[in-house]
């Protein structure tokens, strides 16, 4: 054989070894682009897992229609996390061993985020969270990042608002056994006992109907103002129903899942004036914000609720858009694109990632007035 020849077949050789070599091992590179969902498709949580599953598919419709993600089509495998960590953990399993996605947008319960994140990271998966504000995700694992901000803000603007501007010495927290609602009791505490304030807390697991023992005991000791702090609207419209029942009309404080759903702040308009939330807002006029709404409504014809949600639930997809294009499908290189996000443009604005993964910015106060949600001015 001509020298030449064999020279050629052993540098073709060695540059079809090193290109199986170089690639990751495992790796698709034709059909669909898939990824996981994890968030609340049953129970009380629903209220949020329904919408949220349908603005990923809003989002994933639209980058799809555009030509998908170097031409490959993006495909969502959807798995209910009930809002509880056990489900949400058996939930990854699945998506980690049986469908071998590389990155999972979820959980949105903090519950099912802190549960998955573990099964996450030791498979080198990424775990994009939009809902999930638990403080204690804060830099949790290199491979969890959120868009949704940490409850470190929300708990702190509202003890700083009761104690310095209502001028409240006392809070009863009636507080649900679940990650969410702990996180905001721990950040909202720390900072009024600080302050110079007295929390007292009566706890509840979810499946509670009867509140009546634990308001009984709340309002015996005098508190200037109760906590309904709720994982679901649908636990607060219960306690609200009671403690109308028990003839209380306390100054109420709301986390934000209760404020950001209308039917029952409304429901309740009487109960709650002057009642205080702390949100993250939305900007009604940012372009990219209002395409989102135009785009929700004409193809679910309704609006979306819980829009504080809805718009980093939407940026989530396009966020893994962007950095699967960037640096391709591999969790550890996406969730170390995500971490060097500054100045993203979204639908919920300006997106930064700290280094400890949490969105940098936080919530606002809000207050409640005729049955509506309002940013207190004062």
């Amino acid at each position: 054989m001509d020298k030449k020849v064999i020279i050629g077949i052993i540098v073709l050789v060695i540059l079809v070894a090193g290109y199986f070599i170089l690639k990751s091992p495992g790796e698709v590179t034709t059909g669909p682009v898939k990824i996981g969902f994890i968030g609340p498709l049953t129970g009380d949580a629903a209220t949020y897992g329904e919408p949220l599953k349908n603005m990923i598919g809003l989002a994933v419709g639209e980058i799809n229609d555009q030509g998908g993600i170097n031409g490959r089509k993006l495909e969502v495998v959807y798995e209910d996390g009930k809002c509880s960590g056990p489900s949400a953990a058996s939930a990854m399993q699945k998506l980690v061993n049986v469908d071998k996605v590389k990155i999972v947008i979820g959980g949105f319960c903090s519950s099912e985020s802190l549960a998955a994140q573990p099964i996450a990271a030791q498979n080198k998966v990424f775990l994009f969270s939009a809902g999930s504000s638990s403080p204690d995700l804060t830099n949790i694992s290199k491979f969890f990042v959120r868009n949704y901000p940490s409850d470190a803000t929300q708990g702190t603007v509202l003890a700083d608002v009761a104690y310095n501007q209502e001028g409240w010495r006392k809070t009863a927290f009636i507080q649900e056994q679940l990650d969410y609602p702990l996180g905001i009791y721990k950040t909202f505490a720390a900072q009024f006992t600080k302050l110079g304030g007295t929390v007292v807390k009566e706890e509840f697991p979810t499946a509670t109907t009867d509140f009546r023992s634990h308001l009984t005991k709340l309002r015996g000791q005098n508190p200037d103002a109760l906590f309904i702090d709720t994982q679901t609207a649908a636990a607060a419209d219960r306690i609200m129903k009671q403690v109308q029942e028990l003839k209380w009309k306390p100054r109420i404080l709301l986390s934000d899942a209760v404020s950001g759903d209308p039917s029952t702040i409304s429901k309740y308009a009487q109960l709650l004036e002057g009642a205080l939330a702390a949100e993250f807002g939305v900007d009604s006029s940012n372009p990219k914000f209002k395409s989102m709404i135009a785009s929700y409504r004409q193809v679910y014809g309704a609006e979306p609720p819980y829009q504080s949600y809805a718009q980093t639930e939407y940026d989530a997809v396009y966020m893994i858009r962007d950095a699967i294009a960037a640096v391709g499908y591999d969790g550890k290189k996406v969730a170390e694109w995500t971490r060097r996000v500054k100045n993203w443009p979204g639908a919920s604005g300006m997106v930064t990632i700290g280094d400890n993964g949490d969105r940098v910015g936080g919530h606002v106060p809000k207050i409640i007035r005729n049955g509506k949600v309002e940013i207190r001015t004062k």
